[in-house]
């Protein structure tokens, strides 16, 4: 039965090439009309191909990593795709076990969102998927695999399956003089015990003194047991756009550009920052989503998946390393050079003076409150120290996610606003995502805000925080911290929406 690309498109499903039967699904997931076709009748060409695989991915000279990538590159290649104009992408898997790629930030469905937790198919070991669907919304998403780790510290986010996507505008206002997209990436990971997670960027930092000693208790009645501290993971290199500080190619500039950088924290579990000395960011949207009161900054902070769109006014001409704070990581490479033309010599760094990363500072001044939620979830997260085999376990309300079961927490009807008031009781940042809807923060440790749209949000350690969404999803939607380590030993938990 043959199809055409106009059908496909109006279908917005998904096709699975391999195996005895390969079928295309509607994008809920149901079968259509279309059921049973076989490869050679799915005519037309994608718009985009992905193929996932092993290749090298060439540091520095002689700093070469094996690694899981998107088209035998990192970062995988940029998407630019059209907002409200359907999108086909073919993605195969020439690795020899099923893959996800999640579409981060994106409002789709269930079956093609990414997430095995919510339904999404597998991509097959040597097979393929074929998806289609409507990009949206507009700004800088990325895409990126979603498997469950554990202790191999070769799959899932600790490999190199990451890439951007930009979604672009109906009506793009084109007020710099040219883009650049930045994907911030560490390789050879490794497990130790403990470690410290910088934690003094963050505003407001008033800690809950209840969270404080039900986490602090907690470490206490571990360690006295006689366990250690559980593991956490490092990495020996540090990269921007798969190369390390000074044997990239650099940014080149000229006096008096407008550089619209597209920032994406691809890391499995850090934070980073970045600074350019002497000159400063204007943020201009936070997860893709335009802030409400664009505001200039001396360094950014990203936690693990979050993306930040920020112009540059190119005033202080120079060699400069647009860099990381932390001296040991942009040392080993978390940094790239910006280099003013008729300029040469050595990159030079400036540390910038403290600065606290507060998402305040992007609200909207004189917003009223937010809308009072048709229901408020409460939500506490904690951690049992080295409580699986070594490893941290977390919980939600006092349950870890079980991958067997995986069964819904939460229950939702379709169109109703609700808040997830958020409780840490540990000393973690924890960037917290919600899969296929944006979140509003609408108050951050007592504070009130608004207006700042977002999916990851950094919740501070022994800290609470309320964001709301409407329910305008169907079907399952995964809830997670994005720091693979956790997620994987029970930080997740799935909304059901009907």
């Amino acid at each position: 039965m043959p199809i055409d690309r106009r059908k496909f498109l109006k279908l917005g499903g998904l096709a699975t090439l391999g195996g005895a039967m390969p079928g295309l699904l509607q994008a809920d997931g149901v079968a259509s009309d279309a059921a049973a076709m076989r490869p050679s009748e799915l005519h037309g060409d994608a718009d985009h191909t992905l193929r996932i695989g092993r290749s090298l991915v060439e540091l520095a000279p002689n700093h070469i990593v094996s690694t899981r990538t998107y088209n035998g590159q990192f970062p995988g290649p940029l998407l630019r795709l059209k907002q409200g104009r359907p999108a086909v992408v073919d993605i195969h898997n020439d690795t020899d076990t099923p893959e996800q790629l999640h579409w981060h930030g994106q409002f789709l469905p269930a079956a093609v969102d990414g997430a095995a937790e919510e339904g999404t198919p597998y991509i097959p070991a040597h097979g393929m998927r074929r998806i289609a669907f409507v990009p949206g919304p507009a700004g800088l998403r990325f895409y990126h695999t979603h498997l469950h780790a554990g202790a191999d510290l070769d799959r899932g986010q600790y490999s190199g399956l990451a890439g951007p996507v930009y979604i672009e505008p109906q009506h793009e206002s084109g007020a710099w003089d040219r883009e650049v997209f930045l994907a911030l990436k560490e390789f050879d990971p490794f497990f130790s015990r403990g470690g410290d997670m910088a934690m003094d960027f963050l505003r407001p930092d008033e800690r809950d003194p209840t969270l404080q000693r039900r986490g602090e208790n907690a470490m206490k009645a571990s360690l006295a047991g006689g366990a250690a501290h559980g593991y956490e993971v490092g990495y020996q290199s540090f990269s921007i756009n798969g190369r390390m500080l000074g044997h990239g190619e650099p940014i080149r500039v000229r006096a008096g550009e407008r550089v619209l950088l597209h920032i994406v924290n691809a890391s499995a579990t850090e934070i980073r920052s970045l600074a350019l000395p002497g000159h400063t960011f204007t943020v201009l949207a936070l997860d893709g989503n335009p802030v409400p009161h664009p505001a200039a900054v001396p360094v950014l902070w990203l936690g693990t998946a979050e993306r930040i769109s920020a112009i540059v006014e190119m005033t202080h001409p120079g060699v400069w390393i647009l860099g990381d704070l932390a001296d040991d990581d942009r040392t080993r490479g978390m940094g790239i050079v910006v280099e003013y033309a008729g300029h040469g010599g050595k990159p030079q760094w400036i540390k910038p003076p403290p600065f606290q990363w507060d998402y305040r500072r992007f609200a909207s001044p004189d917003a009223p409150p937010p809308a009072t939620p048709d229901e408020t979830i409460e939500l506490t997260f904690a951690k049992r120290n080295a409580a699986l085999h070594g490893f941290n376990q977390w919980t939600i309300n006092g349950q870890p996610f079980d991958m067997q079961v995986m069964r819904p927490t939460f229950r939702l009807q379709h169109g109703k606003r609700y808040r997830l008031r958020m409780h840490n009781a540990s000393d973690d940042i924890h960037p917290m995502h919600l899969h296929r809807h944006s979140v509003e923060i609408t108050r951050i440790a007592g504070r009130p805000v608004a207006g700042v749209i977002k999916d990851v949000a950094m919740l501070g350690g022994y800290q609470s925080m309320d964001v709301d969404f409407t329910a305008d999803q169907r079907g399952l939607s995964l809830f997670h911290c994005h720091m693979q380590l956790h997620m994987d030993f029970g930080f997740m938990a799935l909304f059901d929406c009907a």
